[in-house]
């Protein structure tokens, strides 16, 4: 299908940020009929559609940033942590019988009724839209997960998209973080198409030298280097997140157009669109 994936290096690299803004430009200013898509989020932090369906907040928000009603099929899957080793399940915008607890999360629930609600919200998504803007969650080089993971490498292989990398540049280890991704990936590696080095502060000409870097080692082109947005916040669903946010509220972010642009002016400045477009084309 038509569309690329935004992967991360780790929890709170970006993704959400970009995805949501990526919708935003490619609707604004390319009247593009884009979806948000993540097939898995995980967060105590839920939207409830207007048939009263429990979804991703961030996957609410992106809808909004493209010009669309929150829609169950945008986010299947939403797993609410409970404790330390159990969640509940929210598929299709409903409580599921069971628990992701122990093995029956991974080894039964993600290959049966999982998997299945994400190739059909997959196929709706194809059949309405231009085009899906994948989010991925977590890093996908957990490869204790990878047998069962329904949510990086298998759903790009699943919508056969493209995956842009995303790293977080403001925590450090950045160029570490991306080369060990890309060596985890196997034959993965190949669906990467482009890396964007996120949260960067400062002179951005003194990072020049580790992009090029980048490119020469890994083979893979640069997109672009996203400064830190330091004012421009959406609500937080990541526990990485949360304290710096802890003070703001969904709904003002999902009403406040502003926010939204100003996002999509940032992306518009800093990576290079014409690529994007071109991969979400091809």
């Amino acid at each position: 299908m038509k569309g690329i994936m935004i992967q991360g290096t780790s929890s709170d690299s970006g993704k959400s940020f970009l995805v949501t803004g990526l919708c935003k430009l490619f609707s604004r200013d390319f009247n593009l009929k884009v979806c948000p898509f993540k097939s898995q989020n995980m967060s105590n932090i839920s939207y409830k559609t207007r048939d009263n369906l429990e979804m991703s907040l961030a996957q609410a928000l992106q809808a909004r940033a493209a010009g669309l009603e929150p829609e169950i099929f945008m986010n299947p899957i939403l797993l609410k942590p409970q404790h330390e080793k159990s969640s509940e399940i929210i598929l299709n915008g409903k409580k599921f019988e069971r628990r992701a607890e122990k093995n029956f999360y991974f080894e039964n629930f993600t290959q049966n009724e999982g998997i299945k609600a994400v190739r059909e919200a997959l196929s709706f998504i194809e059949k309405n839209f231009e085009a899906v803007i994948i989010e991925g969650a977590g890093s996908p080089a957990e490869i204790n997960l990878n047998a069962h993971e329904i949510v990086n490498m298998r759903i790009a292989r699943e919508a056969d998209v493209p995956v842009i990398l995303i790293a977080d540049v403001d925590r450090g280890g950045a160029l570490a973080s991306v080369v060990g991704t890309l060596e985890l990936l196997g034959q993965d590696r190949e669906r990467v198409k482009g890396i964007i080095f996120n949260k960067f502060r400062g002179d951005i000409n003194l990072f020049q030298s580790a992009v090029e870097w980048t490119e020469n080692y890994t083979g893979v082109k640069v997109v672009g280097v996203m400064p830190f947005a330091k004012n421009i916040l959406l609500e937080a669903e990541d526990s990485l997140s949360l304290a710096a946010n802890k003070n703001l509220t969904g709904e003002n972010f999902l009403t406040d157009e502003k926010a939204l642009d100003a996002i999509a002016n940032l992306i518009k400045d800093n990576l290079d669109i014409n690529f994007l477009l071109g991969l979400i084309r091809s």
